[in-house]
């Protein structure tokens, strides 16, 4: 069994990092008005993972943030995967020739599924399905609109075509520091082949205590997590999470 990774995550909205609630653009708080140093503290704490989202990308269909995503690409020690904004095969693939180790695809992964495919074919295990869930169903254009397709459904369907992994989101709990949604992720997880990460709503040392407790004992892989506001908060100090997950 692969190590279960920690994502660190630096949304960024107008240069900044800040955390959302429910995906809510205008409940941002700013956290990290410096996103390269917070990259930079998140490293020196041991994280060899950050997960980096383009808040005002996801929105508009493209990059608006991607200086300051350049920057700490050039300047953090360990893998970056980023998403937000990222629709067409050009995007990926600058992304990736830049030294992102995975790309994160969402919108896109339900409205243009061929994009995924090709990508994926292209750049085997480097790409990322984002799903995002609203009472179980697909959210897309920065969590904004509710589709009619159920996420195992979206899943499902590039379980075959060569995805690195599913990155699950329950945007109700996302920047609520809830607890995850344990249920639901364990539930896409032995639904699909692929490995998931959990993502929305960690709070606390128990909720990585609980993702790793499920992880020994459902039929599919549970990859990681994915964690912001706890840490800014200090309800989740990441050095000792990181120490946990050895």
């Amino acid at each position: 069994m692969n190590d279960f990774i920690i994502f660190p995550a630096i949304d960024l909205k107008d240069g900044q990092g800040v955390r959302l609630e429910r995906g809510d653009m205008a409940s941002a708080t700013v956290f990290a008005p410096d996103p390269v140093a917070q990259a930079m503290v998140f490293a020196s704490a041991g994280a060899k993972w950050l997960h980096i989202v383009d808040l005002n990308g996801a929105f508009v269909g493209e990059s608006i943030n991607g200086t300051v995503i350049e920057s700490i690409v050039r300047k953090f020690p360990g893998k970056i995967q980023v998403g937000g904004g990222i629709r067409d095969a050009a995007s990926v693939s600058r992304w990736l020739d830049l030294g992102v180790a995975r790309v994160v695809l969402g919108t896109a992964a339900l409205k243009n599924p061929a994009l995924v495919k090709v990508a994926a074919k292209r750049h085997l295990r480097q790409i990322v399905v984002g799903v995002d869930a609203r009472d179980g169903y697909v959210a897309t254009e920065g969590w904004a609109d509710v589709s009619n397709v159920p996420v195992v459904d979206l899943a499902k369907r590039f379980e075959d075509a060569g995805v690195a992994s599913v990155l699950f989101t329950d945007v109700g709990r996302d920047g609520m520091m809830k607890g995850v949604n344990i249920e639901a992720t364990v539930a896409l997880a032995e639904a699909t082949d692929l490995p998931v990460i959990a993502s929305g709503g960690v709070a606390d040392m128990n909720d990585i205590d609980a993702l790793l407790a499920a992880r020994k004992t459902i039929r599919g892989t549970l990859e990681g997590v994915i964690t912001g506001r706890a840490i800014y908060d200090g309800r989740l100090d990441l050095a000792a999470a990181l120490a946990r997950v050895k």
